[in-house]
């Protein structure tokens, strides 16, 4: 500027330097905000760069939950691959925002790409989201959790008996699952069948695919999974409010969270129907017709994507640490998330100790399959999958990031491996009983064991002794009754605290 002057406009020498005087203090701090501004670009490259190895190491560091010393990671591709996965979609939360989102794969074998805006089906993932709205009208003093729901349904109420005699039904029951209500999920409807009115799959009548919901437990005594309950707070929040669901809940949350690309529109639009993934079987086949209609919207009705919901689950962090958040107070939110039977909360599981509390919920539908998992720390990822095997790569993604980000009170389980003579191991081969309808098929491949259940995928089986075997995939171990020179008579399996024989099929 100041060279311009002289060359321009003959400015002398004494009022170059007077001029240069003047403006030196303004070019001093044009000289500091300059270098402000490269160091503050150069910090955020850094830490772009940072986030680019993050993702790159998630992305080889794929780990079952249940492993063993020495095992090796797997790529997300390759597992991709192997489960016959088309498409993935993650978010991941770190210290409070979203620090990452990405889609993997495609909408569909040969299809477009998945990118973070793809929507997919959220399963039961609409639980919470819904379970949000409730909450937010009882804040507001349109609801009030502990009274009896019929006084609030008009156009259909809970069926009395015995047990509703003695203890009535409320929506703090219903949503945490200890109502005693029926019905523990719904398949959905194929493009182009029948699709049943809210009232028909609440009665259980044609052409709805359901048992009608009914109570056949003792309300407030046990925690017992129940989709059926959250049918009925979908028609509890039509009658109160006199609102379709799906413009009730972009009203209370998706609108004031910035879910934007969330709904409960079922079918979707066709409109948005381009820009989302298309559901794929076990053995990566689409799903007949495309993605199934659920009527069912508070249990099982959610579109939505990752970064959406991790803008739920944020400010749902937000509101539980007392700071401000568009939907739910504290207090609100406290009660939505302090876990009562099966550590369930109003609409989520919440589980572990402060300061390292966490809430999540899983979600599957036909050819979904998705998890969603937050910590009072700040930290959390959504994983969403358009195959029948995501349950699996779902698993191996989440222990990926949790070793990655350093999750506290997240620890993988090891097995020790035993060395078995591989001769003993067609003794064990066969096809074993566990229910009228579900038969477990044991091969012998190559010198190693595998187990694959009717209509589900084909798991590894690894040695801890030549009797006990053990899957990675979740945590279960398999017991054969054999004295190492017979053909084993039957199996045990053990998961979850329960056992589960199964006799030999001759």
């Amino acid at each position: 500027m100041l060279a311009h002057d002289r060359n321009q406009n003959g400015v002398n020498r004494r009022k170059l330097l007077v001029a240069g005087a003047l403006t030196l203090p303004a070019i001093i701090t044009s000289a500091r905000a300059q270098s402000a501004i490269t160091s503050a670009d150069e910090t955020a490259r850094m830490q772009a760069t940072d986030v680019e190895a993050r993702i790159l190491r998630v992305l080889a560091g794929l780990r079952p939950p249940i492993g063993f010393a020495g095992q090796p990671h797997a790529s997300l591709a390759d597992r991709m691959a192997a489960l016959h996965v088309p498409g993935v979609s993650i978010a991941v939360v770190h210290k409070g925002a979203i620090e990452w989102a990405r889609g993997f794969g495609v909408v569909a074998n040969g299809g477009d790409p998945i990118e973070p805006d793809t929507l997919f089906q959220a399963g039961s993932i609409s639980k919470p989201v819904a379970a949000m709205a409730v909450l937010a009208l009882a804040q507001a003093g349109k609801l009030d959790l502990d009274t009896d729901v019929n006084s609030y349904l008009r156009s259909w109420k809970v069926p009395t008996n015995s047990y509703t005699d003695k203890t009535k039904v409320t929506l703090r029951q219903l949503l945490s699952h200890s109502a005693g209500t029926t019905v523990h999920g719904f398949a959905g409807y194929e493009a182009g069948t029948a699709i049943p009115t809210l009232m028909e799959v609440l009665n259980g009548a044609p052409p709805a695919n359901n048992p009608p919901i009914v109570v056949d437990l003792q309300p407030g005594t046990r925690f017992r999974y129940s989709g059926g309950g959250y049918t009925i707070v979908q028609q509890l929040l039509i009658d109160v409010t006199g609102k379709p669901f799906a413009e009730l809940l972009d009203e209370t949350v998706f609108r004031p969270l910035g879910m934007a690309r969330s709904s409960y529109r079922q079918p979707l639009p066709a409109g948005d129907l381009r820009n989302a993934a298309m559901p794929h079987n076990a053995d990566g086949d689409p799903v007949t017709g495309g993605p199934h209609v659920y009527p069912e919207l508070a249990a099982a009705g959610l579109w939505t994507t990752p970064s959406d919901l991790a803008r739920f689950d944020l400010a749902l962090l937000d509101a539980w640490a007392g700071r401000p958040m568009p939907v739910l107070s504290q207090p609100a939110t406290v009660q939505m998330l302090t876990p009562g039977l099966g550590n369930y909360g109003l609409g989520l599981i919440v589980r572990s100790s402060s300061p390292h509390r966490r809430f999540g919920h899983d979600g599957v539908n036909a050819g979904f399959i998705n998890s969603m998992i937050a910590s009072e720390t700040g930290d959390g990822a959504i994983v969403m999958t358009n195959g029948d095997q995501g349950d699996v790569l779902v698993a191996e993604i989440m222990q990926s990031i949790a070793a990655e980000y350093q999750w506290p009170d997240w620890i993988r389980k090891e097995r020790k491996l035993a060395v078995v003579d591989p001769t003993l191991l067609d003794r064990l081969v066969g096809d074993y009983r566990l229910s009228p309808t579900m038969v477990l098929h044991i091969s012998n491949v190559g010198g190693n064991l595998f187990s694959q259940a009717t209509g589900q995928a084909k798991f590894e089986l690894y040695p801890q002794s030549d009797r006990e075997f053990f899957t990675t995939a979740f945590d279960s171990v398999l017991t054969f009754e054999t004295d190492g020179s017979a053909d084993a008579r039957r199996l045990t399996i053990h998961r979850d605290g329960q056992d589960y024989p199964a006799e030999r099929i001759p």
